[in-house]
């Protein structure tokens, strides 16, 4: 399978790392990612993490708002001010 799919709790380490799934380590080698980007899931106390792709999906959405309406600025600071590039 080529694609992040499912969900894996794991714990902190006392690094402050976390364990990525093997499954999910795969998806990122076939895919080639350079880098991932966290954003925080939005319905629950997760983290969704994806390739340039994830935040190419949310900038798309964000061009359909009209830039002077507050919802813009609000999806724009969710994807650019709280976006982690992770490695």
């Amino acid at each position: 399978m080529d694609r992040f799919l499912s969900s894996a709790v794991n714990r902190i380490d006392a690094k402050g790392r976390v364990s990525v799934p093997a499954h999910f380590r795969a998806v990122v080698q076939r895919r080639g990612y350079q880098e991932l980007y966290a954003l925080k899931a939005l319905d629950r106390p997760a983290l969704d993490v994806g390739g340039l792709d994830l935040l190419d999906r949310y900038e798309e959405r964000i061009a359909m708002e009209d830039p002077f309406l507050q919802t813009a600025d609000d999806m724009s600071y969710f994807v650019h001010g709280m976006a982690t590039a992770i490695s």
